[in-house]
């Protein structure tokens, strides 16, 4: 039986594909749950950090400051079951929080927040783009002084080699793409803000580069579609699968792939029986009454 292909695409479901089938299938179609890491956990506490940085005036938005925006994302994600997932002990999650304060510090080393305009903080975009729904969340959407739009991506890592640059930028050009269907301009510049390794790479988006990136996701989504018609997600092994949370259902790296059918059907007897449970529950409720 043909799998459903996901109901939108988004930069992160773009760039899964490409980097590996079997993975993208796994998280986007059979709607697999990935076991939280350091880095990606640590990269939105990071994002929420600056999130309420920029929610102040931008005279407020000293280094100080940011340490206690810092401290106030930090106390949100003390309950958040993907830092809880972690199952880091004092000293590690000491450390990990302390990154984290190193990552938000250089910040500071790369553009002045008290200059920045900003419209939108994680702003959540849809559209329909030829008949796809595409999607994404901007971290920062602002407003230089010629009133241009600029879109702004923070990356907790390192910058990629000049040989990876424009694969990196594809993710902030589909932003582009987000802002030219639902505002009707492109932005005047994307920017990729590399905390890592206080590095900023920036491009202005033309109207060229958004008519291709159409036709890229035009050819991805008829690739989507036909794997999910043959059922056919093949891996791609490589240096990501290091970072994979998926490599026990991963034929190429000595997985079974027979667990995920079970795996579904056990989530589909849970989700059965938790609605079974609420229509008894309902049913007595209204006996009551």
């Amino acid at each position: 039986m043909a799998l459903t292909p996901p109901s939108t695409l988004s930069p992160s479901k773009v760039s899964s594909f490409k980097d590996c089938a079997l993975a993208f299938r796994y998280s986007s179609v059979d709607l697999l749950p990935e076991p939280p890491s350091e880095p990606a956990t640590k990269g939105s506490l990071v994002h929420r950090a600056l999130e309420h940085l920029f929610e102040r005036e931008p005279a407020d938005r000293t280094v100080e400051n940011a340490r206690q925006d810092l401290a106030t994302a930090i106390d949100e994600f003390s309950t958040d079951p993907e830092f809880l997932g972690l199952e880091l002990d004092d000293e590690a999650a000491a450390k990990f929080f302390a990154e984290a304060g190193r990552l938000v510090e250089r910040y500071f080393d790369l553009e002045d927040p008290t200059t920045v305009h900003p419209i939108g903080l994680e702003l959540k975009l849809e559209a329909t783009v030829d008949g796809l729904r595409l999607r994404g969340i901007i971290d920062r959407l602002e407003i230089d002084p010629d009133g241009g739009l600029v879109v702004t991506d923070y990356k907790t890592g390192r910058s990629p080699g000049t040989a990876h640059t424009q694969g990196r930028l594809g993710g902030v050009t589909f932003y582009a793409l987000l802002c030219e269907e639902l505002f009707g301009v492109l932005p005047a510049k994307v920017q990729l803000l590399y905390l890592g390794d206080r590095t900023t790479i920036t491009t202005t988006p033309t109207a060229q580069a958004t008519r291709g990136l159409r036709k890229k996701i035009e050819a991805m989504w008829r690739a989507i579609t036909l794997a999910c018609e043959k059922e056919d997600f093949r891996p791609r092994p490589g240096p990501l699968c290091a970072w994979c949370g998926y490599q026990a259902y991963c034929p190429a790296k000595g997985g079974n792939p027979d667990l995920v059918p079970v795996l579904l059907r056990e989530r589909a007897d849970r989700a059965t029986d938790e609605a079974d449970g609420t229509s008894a529950l309902v049913g007595t409720e209204a006996t009551a009454s």
